[in-house]
């Protein structure tokens, strides 16, 4: 969002997709068991500047400690219209504790069309990344890369385990990004058309700041965020979720 054309891919559309994965049916921090096969389903209305822009509908398909998340988003940004299409593939790590990133293709058609293929190894320190053919490796030393389906499963991961603080790194199209993450104090918000949900805010800082708030009650899902631009001001706010998973229901 800011600079325009950049920031509606890898801002409000980043932004929209770091939403929730499952398997959290244990509020441990031992890793999660293994769930049979179900999907999850959730649609967002995405605003800039208090202005509705667009809507991003996301699936997650799970199979045992693996998943396919697939995301579809609309948005027009001063009547430029951009489309933007993730398949991602992630599963968690006996080896590490921790969820990976296997791979990920994004296409974005519009302002800042590009076709991009990631692929992860050496339990997610290093990548290659292909854009439209342009193909380059990154590194990291301490941090595994991710996809941003996998960053918040990862996210929703450490709350689990009561971390109130923590690192985690993006693979961008053209470089890594670095997060700071802090958990705050949890408020209490009217979120329609659920009523009136206690959510847990966690504030990124670094390349990109973040707000996220996460509801317990809905199983963790991510009900809204906010992009603090310096130009643009970015939302995203959840109105619609299903699930046939196994925990509480959750229709809206």
């Amino acid at each position: 969002m800011i600079h325009l054309s950049s920031r509606v891919t890898s801002g409000v559309l980043a932004l929209i997709l770091l939403l929730t994965h499952s398997a959290v049916a244990s509020e441990q921090a031992a890793p999660p068991e293994a769930i049979e096969k179900c999907s999850r389903s959730s649609d967002y209305d995405i605003y800039l500047s208090g202005i509705h822009t667009g809507t991003m509908s996301r699936k997650e398909s799970w199979q045992g400690k693996a998943a396919v998340v697939t995301s579809k988003s609309e948005a027009s940004i001063l009547g430029i219209g951009t489309q933007y299409q993730q398949r991602a593939e992630l599963s968690w790590s006996d080896e590490t504790n921790e969820w990976l990133t296997e791979k990920f293709h994004q296409k974005v058609t519009g302002f800042r069309a590009r076709d991009m293929l990631a692929t992860f190894s050496n339990n997610g320190r290093e990548s290659r990344v292909d854009v439209d053919g342009d193909v380059e490796n990154y590194r990291s030393g301490d941090i595994p890369l991710r996809d941003v389906d996998t960053l918040a499963i990862q996210i929703r991961h450490y709350l689990l385990q009561g971390r109130s603080q923590f690192a985690l790194i993006r693979q961008a199209s053209d470089a890594i990004e670095r997060y700071q993450l802090y958990v705050r104090e949890s408020l209490t918000m009217n979120v329609a058309p659920w009523g009136e949900l206690s959510l847990i805010p966690v504030e990124q800082t670094g390349a990109e700041e973040v707000t996220y708030y996460f509801a317990p009650a809905l199983d963790y899902q991510l009900i809204k965020a906010r992009y603090h631009g310096i130009i643009f001001q970015g939302l995203i706010e959840l109105n619609r979720y299903s699930s046939s998973c196994g925990e509480k229901p959750a229709q809206g």
